[in-house]
């Protein structure tokens, strides 16, 4: 049954180590929750693997100085011993130019185990609908 928890356990903490790593502004802090052949769909476009995942991060952490990421209304709606999928909303807030700024959105994160360690696979951020 221990076995049985820590693999419900793992995507969990994935996806909580991330959103609370990200918050570094590196990518070096999240490089090892992402998987090599991840997908990425952010408003800004899709991003395959981790060179444009870090290029788009990047971007996004030149645009928006001392930004602030966290999420809530997690809702795990797949869960097994190789992949979970949730849903959530994100938030941000952060300097823009010389203003402050915050915004929101939905977003799905999968997470799959590989070689032993749970690593997202694919994430997707959008607006809500009008």
């Amino acid at each position: 049954m221990l076995y049985a928890r820590k693999i419900f356990m793992g995507p969990h903490n994935v996806l909580k180590r991330y959103a609370t790593q990200i918050n570094e502004h590196k990518f070096s802090a999240v490089e090892g929750l992402i998987s090599d052949g991840a997908i990425f769909w952010f408003s800004s476009g899709t991003f395959r693997g981790k060179k444009q995942i870090q290029a788009a991060f990047e971007k996004t952490w030149s645009i928006i100085q001392n930004e602030v990421y966290w999420l809530t209304d997690i809702e795990w709606i797949a869960s097994d011993e190789t992949s979970a999928v949730c849903v959530y909303t994100f938030h941000w807030k952060g300097i823009v130019g010389s203003q402050e700024k915050e915004g929101l959105g939905r977003g799905t994160s999968i997470i799959r185990r590989e070689d032993g360690n749970w690593r997202i696979v694919h994430e997707h951020l959008s607006s809500f609908p009008s």
